[in-house]
């Protein structure tokens, strides 16, 4: 079984503007585009990043036991080279791109297109976590970033007693 890596980085995250805008442009442009191709007999398609490149963010598990937390996403079609995790001020940062291209080439027509999607997560770090030890495991589309526990946090809780008053 094969596993990939990808480096955990401590630095600022950056913010990112909603694509949510350009994406509405870019509809009105393939209907536009759409409309005044019909009569001139090219292909009918539909633009592949709407098929294919249509994800915004990534759901992700959480999940605890006593040694880490355990953070999971699913990443398919996504290289672990186009994956990038930082960890600063108390926030862990996922980000990652996808990016596809598309030729076609007949006796008539030719069409080149080209698409990519982007995300963004932001996590705050639970107290307790030992930040220099923040593992990310790539494998099969799955991203696995650890956060183990500190020596202190992984303590058994002590139980206090509730007396009636």
């Amino acid at each position: 079984m094969a596993t990939s890596f990808v480096t955990v980085k401590k630095s600022a995250p950056s913010q990112t503007a909603s694509s949510e805008p350009l994406r509405s442009l870019r509809g009105e442009m393939d209907r536009l585009f759409d409309r005044f191709s019909r009569g001139f007999g090219f292909p009918s398609f539909e633009p592949f990043w709407n098929r294919d490149v249509e994800f915004e963010t990534p759901a992700v598990d959480l999940t605890e036991d006593d040694e880490a937390f355990t953070i999971t996403a699913e990443l398919p079609g996504i290289d672990e080279k186009e994956i990038d995790v930082t960890v600063s001020g108390g926030m862990l940062v996922i980000k990652g791109e996808k990016k596809q291209e598309k030729e076609e080439k007949n006796k008539n027509y030719y069409v080149s297109e080209r698409s990519y999607g982007a995300f963004q997560r932001s996590f705050s770090v639970p107290e307790g976590v030992d930040q220099d030890k923040i593992a990310a495991n790539f494998s099969k589309g799955v991203l696995t970033v650890t956060l183990p526990k500190s020596a202190d946090a992984q303590k058994p809780q002590k139980k206090i007693e509730v007396k009636a008053a």
